[in-house]
């Protein structure tokens, strides 16, 4: 499965072949995050993603109405595409499906956010190894005490992703995934959770405990769980995410999006 091409890999999500969280898969390839909303909440959030670049970049915002990708990945269907999906009503999580067919309207405005996984291949390739894609895992997201930058009914603190690195591989890490600004970039904390709202590292708000080895730091980067999180505060009647970790993999590759 990590060597198949986007498309083969949507083709299985769509069959309802695979229901997992995607990092690892198609590895060189951008994933993406996921927030579909009413045509009169879009101005806001587009709003709010310019004012919060790190947690928001947006890669894509589809048309109202429209499902296909045409920039990020021709073809593909948003509606299906995704392993897992989350509905929020009122400011609640109502339900998690495998597709959101049922839902759809006419009024959509959707919007494809930056996801962390896309660097992770290149840390792999510098030789620093990520727990949660050895041990078949979701990387770890915790809600922290930073607050996003309001814009207009939005607002919420920041979720941010952990990955354990070695002491030694810290500066590396941050070298590399600096280069991808349209993927949340460099970490927002190294180290000292506490420092950010974070009480126990071995209690993630969303995906799975990560195991640490001896001389390892928990590094964080703003994660595109974010609006699943502002979602909960400011209540929009109707908003539709990916399930943490369960990301559209798009065509673009990673490179791509890597600054010079």
């Amino acid at each position: 499965m990590q060597n198949e091409s986007p498309k083969d890999v949507r083709k299985q999500i769509r069959q309802g072949k695979l229901i997992r969280p995607t990092c690892g898969l198609a590895p060189g390839f951008t994933q993406a995050n996921l927030v579909v909303l009413p045509k009169a909440y879009a101005f806001d959030f587009l709003l709010f993603c310019q004012r919060n670049p790190k947690p928001c970049p947006v890669l894509e915002v589809l048309e109202a109405g429209k499902y296909e990708p045409v920039l990020t990945a021709p073809a593909a269907d948003i509606r299906t595409d995704i392993p897992l999906y989350r509905v929020y009503k009122d400011g609640k999580l109502a339900a998690e499906v495998p597709d959101i067919k049922k839902y759809w309207s006419s009024d959509f405005v959707s919007f494809l956010l930056g996801c962390s996984f896309t660097f992770e291949t290149a840390l792999l390739r510098a030789g620093i190894a990520l727990r949660h894609i050895a041990e078949g895992k979701n990387v770890p997201m915790f809600i922290t005490n930073i607050a996003n930058i309001p814009a207009g009914m939005f607002r919420g603190p920041l979720v941010v992703s952990m990955r354990p690195i070695p002491t030694d591989k810290v500066v590396k890490a941050v070298q590399i995934t600096s280069r991808y600004p349209s993927v949340h970039g460099a970490p927002v904390h190294i180290g000292e959770p506490e420092k950010i709202g974070i009480a126990d590292i071995a209690k993630p708000d969303y995906g799975d405990i990560a195991v640490f080895k001896e001389n390892d730091v928990p590094v964080f980067w703003a994660c595109g769980v974010t609006p699943q999180a502002v979602a909960l505060e400011s209540k929009p009647s109707l908003m539709i995410t990916h399930s943490p970790g369960h990301m559209f993999i798009t065509d673009l590759r990673d490179d791509e999006l890597a600054a010079l």
